[in-house]
């Protein structure tokens, strides 16, 4: 089966880390978050995928090549300016295979039966299928209400409360071939708010495939680190995390000094160092990233040849490739430090707030 998978955004939620790399590449349980999605879609029956790109796209050919070491064939397609979800669909019809196909977001960990959603696409004859997930506060979501048979009787984009319903749109489709007809090519298009309503305003069946699975959206740093957690802890299966599950996945080169404590999932990158005594718990550490002796680090993600001094405090921060944390310092609260900065020693506290 084909698969589209939507890799053109740019990731400014997730900024810095995504300055220098885009957000489906990032490092997350030890490889490229796109990884892990991939895995998922072959083990769905997926063995073609065409990536629809925009931003960065060199990274994403340099790293998956063919995708014959996946056990699938990939296709690069790059938009000469943004397109949106439908224009970025539309974008690479020709490299589909006149069948049925799969669309897939970049940014979503999801434990989703992908061959159960296909087969109650196949099922219902409906034109469109999407993944529906529900969550305790939709209001960022695109809400989908569904009838009795499960079919979408609407489709509501961050709709304020009070709310139709609790399912949201999961960010992945079965689409029938025909539905490529009803994307306008050569310009920017919206599939959740021009395509699918469109199509059930003028009578078009689209179904609701309900999962209520293990699902999160990766697209801000606080969520970003609880996925990459999760991947390790197990909470959602993967056949591309480089380790077995448990309380921390250490890559080649990794060290851990003595009585240091590193836990709740935390990923330690390839060469990176975590010195005698500290405390690093439900963080992602990117290759070659430091964490010196007696620190502490929570909820965070050191970039790429990071530092972080002694006796220093991170909790719920992200700080860039190549930037250094001095000594007895204290950031928390959403501190963002950008890719090469310097905060120099001495005990300071820095919030978000502040």
């Amino acid at each position: 089966m084909d698969a589209v998978l939507l890799v053109g955004g740019q990731g400014t939620r997730l900024r810095p880390l995504t300055v220098t790399t885009p957000k489906p590449m990032l490092p997350t349980a030890g490889v490229p978050f796109l990884e892990h999605l991939l895995a998922r879609a072959r083990a769905g029956g997926v063995d073609h995928v065409v990536l629809s790109m925009a931003y960065k796209p060199e990274v994403f050919e340099s790293y998956f090549g063919d995708g014959s070491a996946l056990g699938m064939r990939l296709t690069y397609v790059t938009e000469a300016e943004p397109l949106g979800t439908g224009g970025g669909i539309r974008n690479v019809a020709e490299h589909l295979g006149g069948e049925d196909f799969l669309v897939f977001n970049s940014d979503v960990v999801s434990g989703l039966d992908i061959a159960a959603l296909v087969r109650t696409h196949r099922d219902s004859g409906a034109a469109a299928t999407l993944h529906l997930t529900p969550v305790e506060d939709p209001s960022a979501f695109g809400l989908v209400p569904i009838d009795s048979d499960g079919a979408v009787t609407d489709f509501l984009e961050k709709s304020p409360p009070p709310w139709p319903t609790a399912l949201i749109n999961a960010g992945c489709y079965v689409l029938s071939p025909a539905m490529l007809d009803r994307i306008p090519a050569g310009r920017a298009v919206s599939v959740e708010r021009e395509t699918f309503p469109r199509l059930l305003a003028e009578g078009g069946r689209m179904q609701g495939h309900v999962d209520e699975g293990y699902w999160l959206d990766l697209g801000t740093p606080a969520a970003f680190v609880r996925g990459s957690c999760d991947l390790v802890l197990g909470r959602v299966a993967s056949a591309a995390l480089p380790g077995p599950v448990g309380p921390r996945l250490l890559l080649d080169g990794a060290v851990v000094g003595p009585d240091a404590v590193v836990t709740g999932g935390t990923t330690v990158g390839r060469g990176a160092v975590v010195g005698a005594g500290a405390t690093v718990e439900s963080s992602v550490l990117f290759d070659g990233a430091v964490v010196e002796e007696a620190a502490v680090v929570r909820h965070s993600v050191l970039g790429r040849d990071s530092y972080v001094g002694a006796r220093s405090v991170l909790d719920g921060v992200v700080i860039g490739d190549g930037a250094r944390v001095g000594a007895d310092n204290e950031l928390l609260a959403g501190v963002r430090v950008w890719p090469g900065a310097v905060i120099g020693d001495g005990a300071v506290r820095f919030s978000a707030e502040s």
